[in-house]
């Protein structure tokens, strides 16, 4: 702390640093092609800066400078390409090829919330079949029953489930239909 106001002097390369801030940014700008990761990098330099020993002489700070902020971008640049090949990887390794294309593992977000909101409709449709009906469809269709042992749960004929299934299909047909107009 010196006597004045009661603040540490910056060291050396502080002041170099805040000199050349300017020329620092337009450099790295350049190289990187972008000004926002210049900016970063630029910011990087300075924690780096403002952390060395304030008492440590440099021979030629700006050199030092450009060196410590070379090595950072180098530094950005390896982890960058690093990543990119992890991240290539694991792309390829959820990848899937038909004929030549890729066909994506996973629906798109529209492809899912479409879908959420088809079977929200099928739901809906579902709920408002008569009861019996209802029953015979969830039993057959969602549990996996056959239409025997649907039958056979039910108490009542093959023939029975036969056709409380197929009433419950022609339903939900036509309601889906309806609320998809």
């Amino acid at each position: 702390m010196d006597g004045a106001g009661g603040l540490e002097r910056p060291s050396e390369l502080l002041r170099a640093y805040l000199a050349k801030r300017d020329d620092l940014v337009r450099f790295f700008a350049a190289r990187l092609r972008s000004m926002v990761a210049a900016e970063d990098l630029v910011q990087d330099l300075y924690v780096r800066v403002a952390a060395l020993d304030p008492n440590e002489r440099v021979e030629n700070p700006s050199a030092y400078l450009y060196r410590l902020a070379s090595n950072l971008m180098l530094d950005r640049l390896r982890s960058d390409r690093r990543a990119g090949v992890r991240d290539g990887a694991w792309l390829q390794s959820q990848r899937f090829d038909l004929g030549g294309e890729s066909v994506a593992d996973e629906p798109s977000a529209e492809q899912s919330v479409a879908a959420r909101q088809r079977l929200a409709q099928v739901a809906r449709a579902i709920a408002e079949l008569p009861p019996k009906t209802k029953r015979a469809f969830e039993l057959h269709k969602l549990e996996g029953l056959t239409q025997e042992e649907t039958a056979r749960t039910l108490g009542v004929s093959r023939k029975t489930v036969e056709k409380q299934i197929s009433t419950a299909l022609q339903r939900l047909v036509v309601k889906l239909a309806e609320d998809s107009s």
